[in-house]
């Protein structure tokens, strides 16, 4: 079992829960990626056999499944709220969070691997479903904030929520696939995505500093 399991086993249960077991998942993939996953390399950074998690999961793509649903609860937890002392404090700290890890190359690997199932979608109507979870989710965390903004004023009132919030999940999109296709880290689209709330968000009498 690999260090980074065991240490997510302090916090998620014992190594006979199904948490453990998607915890193993998550390390699995990132050191395997998704096409060459199997449930034996799952297993490896568990303490069950091959055998014990076809107990659980019949299929490699029901325990991805099981593991796409358990990674939308967590993120949809974690990101739930957002500190700021204005909508647009919260839609810069949003986006931030969504977009950095505090360890890029496990972050890295994982995103690759979200990657290679993000191009499985449009054949696997399961793994499309459950992936507009995860876009539905940010574009309402999106939406919820910048309507926020319009009503206490600090985001113009001809902005769309809508709108906004369908750029915003592009954008994001988009960074996690160059991060992983050309390993674009130079932060250049992060100034451009402030520029964008600064010349197309913030209303012009809210005197807000959006801060690079």
């Amino acid at each position: 079992m690999s260090e980074r399991a065991s240490d997510r086993q302090g916090t998620t249960g014992s190594p006979d829960t199904p948490e453990a077991i998607m915890d193993a998942t998550y390390t699995a993939l990132c050191d395997h990626g998704f096409a060459d996953l199997t449930m034996q390399d799952i297993a490896d950074e568990s303490d069950k056999s091959k055998a014990a998690l076809h107990y659980h999961f019949d299929t490699k793509a029901e325990l991805l499944l099981a593991f796409l649903d358990h990674l939308y609860e967590h993120v949809t937890e974690e990101y739930a709220t957002t500190e700021g002392d204005d909508a647009v404090e919260r839609l810069v700290g949003f986006v931030d969070s969504v977009l950095c890890r505090t360890d890029p190359e496990e972050g890295q690997a994982f995103q690759t691997a979200l990657l290679e199932i993000r191009a499985q979608a449009p054949y696997v109507e399961a793994y499309r479903d459950q992936l507009r979870r995860f876009d539905a989710f940010v574009r309402d965390r999106v939406e919820a904030i910048v309507s926020a903004g319009i009503e206490e004023g600090t985001i113009r009132a001809d902005v769309d929520p809508a709108d906004a919030a369908a750029f915003i999940a592009t954008l994001i999109d988009g960074v996690n696939a160059r991060r992983v296709a050309v390993g674009e880290t130079d932060g250049g689209t992060r100034r451009q995505f402030l520029a964008y709330v600064r010349d197309h968000l913030v209303a012009p009498e809210a005197d807000l500093e959006v801060e690079g």
